[in-house]
């Protein structure tokens, strides 16, 4: 009875040990290696990083960088100093990415006039670590050169960027903003906007009173609040202990079939070190003995934990390579609506699983570096499958764009449905408002 139950303990430390490696992103997973080595003598750290890892990821970075002239092209313009990818290049071999280069990029998917996007830029350059435009708008546009009403639209399209919330003056609307992107306008949107300090507090008897719910809404309304992030920004800080963002995947392309690709596949991240295998095995001294030999067997679960983590990781993330192959050959406007749960589902794993897989990984294509939670998004049109609502939005606004004289609402449903992205009329309405475009009869007064 006491061996089962000292097995059963085992196992517990085990599976708590893989999932805690799991969710570590590369950089935390390397400290946490380096603090490893410190006090168990049995492992021994291979170097951080050869020439030849260091060449291969300055040569994957160039021919990305072929791939995307335009980008190219706006770098040149800017310093060497401050937007030359290959001066970014840490010493750890990671690349450098910020909540600026990760908008600037989405712009290019879009078709903005040269003024427009500069001050969108502008903008962008001026949020805070929090993703937050802190500065009043007149304030900017007093300081630069462009004028007010350009900064007014320029606003717009920035908080229409990914990730969601980026652009809020502060967290009530930050969180507004996320909840109107996934179409929320229950409770939860009431909440955020009138009741934030209430629902901090736990007051839900007094929220419930006020919006005449009852209690359990208000704490259902609470749970969807609790899942958004009041940061959006934070995923880009360039605290001391993690400057660089080190994508854990790359996508390769051959004859049009994308495939996912660790970071540094083939290699244990450490050595079982051979002096202290050997006086394990020579000792004399039972103290000696039972000290190394528990440190090897917590450096092999180490290894075993680190090894099921590069597996998880990969297929993961050929998952989302496979769902999302549109994006990879096209960008952005071809992110289709995909779930932890499709995945999950698709792997034969646990939904937590997934999600603590992809937390803090990114993954480095032709079109950019990507945290892999940007890949999940919900449908355009609730309940079915098709293009995923960033997308839709995308595609909305080239339709009105391109058209000739201004359509109705309806009309522009129907032809998203026709491009393969079936939406409501209504849904349309809403995200014309969202991106503030006239309806038919502003657009045809603006003729």
């Amino acid at each position: 009875m006491e061996l089962l139950q000292t097995q059963s303990q085992q196992l517990n430390h085990q599976q708590i040990q893989g999932l805690r490696l799991l969710q570590m992103g590369s950089l935390e997973l390397e400290q946490y290696l380096r603090e490893l080595a410190q006090e168990n003598p049995m492992v021994d750290l291979e170097p951080e990083s050869s020439a030849r890892e260091e060449d291969d990821g300055l040569l994957s970075y160039l021919r990305w960088l072929e791939d995307n002239d335009h980008q190219n092209l706006y770098y040149s313009q800017m310093s060497e100093e401050e937007m030359d990818p290959l001066s970014r290049v840490g010493t750890e071999g990671g690349l450098e990415e910020t909540l600026f280069r990760f908008l600037s990029r989405q712009l290019y998917t879009m078709d903005l006039d040269e003024d427009l996007a500069d001050a969108v830029r502008y903008l962008a350059s001026s949020l805070d670590d929090r993703g937050y435009l802190a500065a009043p708008l007149p304030e900017l546009a007093q300081d630069s050169r462009f004028p007010f009403p350009l900064l007014e639209r320029a606003l717009e399209i920035l908080r229409e960027l990914e990730p969601a919330g980026v652009g809020a003056e502060n967290l009530s609307q930050c969180l507004e903003l996320q909840l109107l992107r996934i179409r929320e306008n229950g409770p939860a949107l009431t909440i955020v906007r009138s009741y934030l300090d209430l629902l901090a507090k736990r007051h839900y008897p007094s929220i419930a009173s006020k919006m005449n719910l009852s209690v359990d809404q208000v704490k259902q309304a609470g749970d969807i609040i609790r899942e958004l992030d009041p940061r959006p920004g934070a995923i880009f800080e360039r605290a001391d202990q993690i400057p660089y963002i080190l994508p854990d995947i790359f996508v390769d392309e051959e004859d049009g079939r994308y495939t996912a690709r660790a970071r540094k596949p083939g290699r244990p991240p450490f050595r079982i070190n051979a002096y202290y295998r050997r006086l394990l095995s020579q000792s004399q001294d039972p103290q000696v003995k039972d000290y190394l030999k528990e440190k090897l067997q917590q450096a092999e679960g180490v290894l075993r934990a680190v090894d099921q983590r590069e597996s998880t990781l990969l297929r993961c993330a050929q998952a989302i390579v496979d769902g999302q192959a549109g994006f990879f050959r096209l960008g952005p406007q071809a992110l289709l609506p995909m779930r932890l749960a499709d995945v999950a589902e698709t792997l034969g794993l646990h939904e937590s699983t997934v999600s603590r897989a992809v937390r803090e990984k990114y993954i480095q294509c032709t079109q950019g570096v990507y945290p892999m939670s940007y890949f999940f998004s919900r449908s355009a049109a609730a309940g079915k499958p098709g293009v995923g609502g960033a997308a839709a939005r995308l595609l909305l606004k080239q339709l009105i764009d391109q058209e000739d004289k201004p359509l109705s609402d309806q009309k522009l449903a129907d032809l998203l449905a026709q491009a393969g992205c079936p939406v409501s009329r209504r849904t349309v309405a809403k995200y014309r408002g969202e991106m503030n475009i006239p309806d038919q009869a502003g657009r045809a007064r603006s003729h």
